[in-house]
């Protein structure tokens, strides 16, 4: 160590090896050949967490879009179901108005034949009084023998132009009844159809916005699972690029230390300090500073370090103990060799 005296000289090129070997150590700390992997695969992993949060913002935007149209198609279907009932009422309407449509074609073929059967009646008086059949009032009041048979044949008289006049009437009526119910026909049957048209095209219209809602959430539904696929196999890549990272983290540690143990081969400092100092004699003293041992110890920095007796009587590994805790606390500057 240092004021030590007739010490064994090495070569210098070799004490200057063994001076940068603190240096060394330094460096082979930190990543060695493997930094240039490492750095890439943490560039990787940084590019694909940015992938991650933006696949992971897809995925959100997609789920609203999904439950978003989920409801639409839900509220589609639901309108569907109400048209769906109001079509069946409608077409049971329509099976109503068929029967009174029905019923109003009894009832107008019944007013027909009796309207024939009227016409006919008429047709017959008509003819009667146009051929002089009808007799004359004034001849037939004329011709009566005394007052009673004179007012019998005057209220005779009356009713037959009271019944032609019914008759006229009736006809006019019956006329108006057929036409009535006629328009009554129409009306109905073209409200049926007109109700049950307008229903099932609304029940069409709304079935294509179920239908379209439904291809939209399922397309949705298939975009958001592909984009989940793609962030789980990010994320597991992540995971492995962080294992590699980790993996060459370490091995660049323990190449460094194999590095390190290769320097100082079996001694607890660099080999060539310990050979410019003792030649790797564990029994040496230096009769001028009396430093002891391979490491070539003071005596006062034996006892520092809590040994008791020199080192020079000391074990191999003790002696190497020790100078390895007075390397890790001063370095090379605790021997004079190491400065050569």
């Amino acid at each position: 160590m240092r004021d030590e005296g007739d010490s064994p000289r090495v070569p210098a090129c070799a004490l200057a090896a063994a001076a940068a070997i603190a240096a060394a150590i330094v460096l082979l700390a930190a990543p060695g050949a493997g930094a240039q992997s490492v750095s890439e695969l943490n560039s990787k992993i940084a590019s694909a967490r940015s992938q991650v949060d933006q696949i992971g913002a897809v995925i959100q935007a997609k789920t609203q879009a999904l439950a978003a149209a989920r409801q639409q198609a839900a509220a589609a279907a639901a309108r569907e179901a109400q048209l769906t009932e109001l079509l069946a009422q409608g077409q049971e309407r329509e099976a109503e108005l068929q029967a009174k449509v029905e019923q109003t074609r009894a009832r107008l073929a019944a007013t027909e034949a009796q309207l024939r059967r009227s016409l006919r009646a008429l047709a017959g008086r008509l003819v009667a009084i146009y051929e002089g059949n009808s007799p004359d009032p004034t001849e037939l009041l004329l011709s009566s023998h005394g007052f009673n048979d004179l007012a019998n044949r005057a209220e005779m008289l009356g009713r037959i132009q009271q019944a032609d006049d019914a008759l006229a009437e009736r006809v006019r009526i019956l006329k108006r009844e057929v036409a009535a119910q006629l328009a009554a026909v129409s009306a109905a049957h073209a409200q049926a159809v007109a109700y049950d048209q307008r229903i099932a095209a609304a029940r069409e219209q709304i079935s294509a916005v179920r239908a379209n809602a439904e291809a939209q959430a399922a397309a949705l539904d298939t975009a958001r699972q592909q984009e989940q696929s793609a962030l789980a196999g990010l994320q597991s890549q992540v995971s492995s690029w962080q294992q590699q990272v980790e993996q060459a983290q370490q091995v660049s540690a323990e190449q460094a230390q194999q590095t390190v143990s290769n320097w100082l081969g079996q001694w607890a400092i660099p080999e060539a300090i310990v050979m410019c100092e003792s030649g790797g004699n564990f029994q040496a003293v230096n009769p001028t500073s009396g430093a002891g041992g391979a490491y070539q110890i003071m005596p006062s920095t034996w006892r520092m370090y809590g040994q008791s007796g020199l080192p020079q009587n000391a074990s191999p590994s003790l002696q190497s103990q020790v100078a390895g805790q007075i390397w890790q606390d001063s370095g090379p500057s605790a021997w004079e060799c190491a400065g050569r």
